[in-house]
């Protein structure tokens, strides 16, 4: 279907050709940062699996509930980022160059961010909370899941602003600072999780690191 889409609009989307040197340095240029901020993400996550399931079963068990409902959550937010990086190029480096525009739009895909994540937050927090059912019986497994709603909630609500922020900086082209970024967050929240773990907070710890995360995020890409 996309192939198809392609041709109708001029492209041949069968054309094969082997890129030359400096289409792979562009190529490389651009997907290297890319690729560096979402392994960071993806790494993140994967260490709060690894120390929360070395907390007990009935731990493991409640983070898996709790941090798939929030990835199904935090997809909402990836149109803002798409958007961003749709509308943005055009306003910051094309002939119809409008910077205004750009800011004015930056502020809009903020503040729908933040309006998303409120609701987001509300009904992501309200169906663990209110109907833990659905996913378990064991009260225990229950009982650690409802330790989490405070952090889980609060960086549910702040995802989609950030979203907003990543995909403005990579419209701009501004991918060694993100890339850059997103490592020492990583690195920072690597130590925390550490720290939190070895402490004996339990699950609660891991999503205050993964909270402290997000906000270090947003505050770093918004300073940008």
């Amino acid at each position: 279907m996309m192939i198809t889409s392609l041709n109708k609009k001029g492209y041949n989307a069968y054309t094969i050709s082997i890129p030359s040197l400096d289409d792979l340095q562009t190529i490389f240029g651009l997907a290297a940062p890319v690729f560096i901020m979402m392994m960071a993400k993806v790494a993140f996550y994967a260490l709060i699996i690894y120390f929360a399931t070395n907390m007990g079963t009935h731990t493991a068990a409640a983070h898996q509930v709790m941090i798939q409902t929030y990835c199904m959550c935090t997809v909402w937010g990836e149109p803002l980022s798409q958007t961003a990086q749709s509308f943005m190029p055009e306003l910051l480096y094309g002939i119809n160059k409008n910077l205004p525009k750009a800011r004015m739009l930056l502020k809009s895909l903020v503040i729908v961010g933040a309006s998303l994540g409120l609701i987001l937050g509300i009904v992501g927090t309200s169906v663990p909370w209110l109907f833990p059912n659905i996913f378990t019986s064991d009260r225990k497994v229950i009982h650690e899941m409802h330790k989490v709603l405070a952090p889980y909630f609060v960086a549910l609500a702040v995802t989609p602003a950030t979203h907003s922020l990543e995909g403005t900086l990579l419209a701009g082209r501004d991918l060694k600072f993100v890339s850059l970024s997103m490592s020492r967050c990583f690195s920072l929240g690597a130590v925390v999780l550490l720290l939190v773990s070895s402490g004996g907070y339990g699950l609660p710890g891991c999503w205050y690191a993964l909270l402290g995360f997000q906000w270090v995020k947003i505050n770093i890409l918004s300073s940008q």
